[in-house]
């Protein structure tokens, strides 16, 4: 029996960070032997909110420094499909198809397309409002069993769900409904605790930082602004270096002493942030030795382009069976007979059904 199937993926805006490990990439290692796996680079989905040539001239370099840091922490290439989503034209198609099956006033209630959009400095355009139903094609082009994906995601996994209900009612059981795989991890905060980590907010701690970029980084965070020595009592709750402990830390002991020591003035906050950055120099250690070995002339962009090869002959047979599902099959073979009956004159068959009764 076949293995179910998996698809996930990131847009190439840069680099992946510890917020995309927590939200969807530790998921994406742990299930890779469960499920036959797709990894997108979704640079079509980029366009979104940065279609500048200059943009779009760094989406190779970026596509494959994604797949080097999947690789680095722990996705196996003989496990993993990677594709990039531009490279799949048949998509756009089964998006195109697809797009009677939502409405506009639900995709308008879909929170984190208002976000992103503000986040950009943009006003709304369609491809943004539309974004869901391509990302429902994507899912679907490979009929997709289960899709991990982090808590800004799920309302969009909601609507394909949506959309492959109604398909699968109207036209025939085609499409799996396919399930969320939620992270177990909330949002990983920035380093300056003011929103979730992200690229553009210059708020990250990424996969490939060497340990004395990790030290910075971690040195340079954002802790409790109202305490200006050691011992004062310190503020835990919500404050992103305990985050961090306890979504990276595997001394559970050592961390509850120090959040114990610090709620009450008896450590600083170098001591605690020196701790955090060993914790995750340790915890990137193996990646930085896995990201060595699979740096190779050639070889990320070998898997791209073999993986686009293979999910879009997926993709142009799921084409062909929706639309045959739907009727569209039918309607050309309608006008190919009739227009075959014009050039070559009506069949014995046509004539004798049309011959009068004697």
């Amino acid at each position: 029996m076949a293995q179910p199937c998996l698809l996930t993926g990131d847009r190439p805006t840069g680099k992946l960070h510890l917020g995309h490990y927590v939200g969807t990439l530790q998921n994406r290692v742990r299930l890779q032997h469960d499920y036959e796996s797709f990894f997108i680079v979704a640079d079509i989905h980029m366009l979104t909110t940065r279609n500048a040539p200059a943009e779009i001239a760094q989406i190779d370099q970026r596509a494959r420094e994604m797949v080097l840091d999947a690789l680095a922490a722990g996705i196996e290439p003989d496990r993993v499909t990677f594709y990039l989503q531009s490279g799949v034209p048949e998509v756009h198609e089964l998006a195109g198809l697809l797009q009677s099956l939502v409405t506009v006033s639900r995709l308008q209630r879909i929170p984190t397309l208002k976000e992103m959009a503000r986040d950009a400095d943009i006003e709304m355009p369609l491809a943004l409002l539309a974004y869901p139903v391509l990302q429902a094609a994507d899912i679907l082009s490979v009929r997709a069993n289960a899709v991990p994906v982090g808590k800004d995601n799920y309302s969009y996994v909601e609507v394909t769900r949506e959309i492959t209900h109604r398909f699968n009612a109207r036209y025939g059981d085609v499409f799996p409904i396919p399930e969320v795989i939620a992270s177990e991890t909330p949002t990983l905060i920035g380093t300056n605790g003011q929103a979730k980590m992200s690229k553009s907010l210059n708020n990250a701690i990424y996969l490939s930082d060497s340990a004395a970029e990790v030290r910075r980084r971690v040195r340079s965070m954002y802790t409790d602004p109202a305490r200006i020595r050691a011992d004062i009592p310190g503020t835990v709750a919500g404050n992103p270096v305990f985050q961090y402990l306890d979504a990276f830390g595997t001394d559970r002991a050592t961390i509850d002493a120090l959040k114990e020591r610090y709620a009450t003035g008896r450590v600083g906050d170098v001591e605690v942030k020196d701790y955090l950055a060993g914790v995750l120099n340790g915890f990137l250690a193996p990646m930085r030795a896995r990201r060595a070995h699979f740096d190779q002339p050639g070889l990320i962009e070998e898997l791209l382009l073999m993986g686009t090869e293979r999910v879009r002959a997926e993709t142009q047979a799921t084409v062909r069976e929706v639309r045959q599902a739907m009727g569209f099959t039918g309607v050309r073979n309608r006008l190919r007979r009739r227009a075959e009956r014009r050039m070559t004159g009506p069949s014995p068959q046509d004539q004798e059904d049309h011959a009068a009764p004697a």
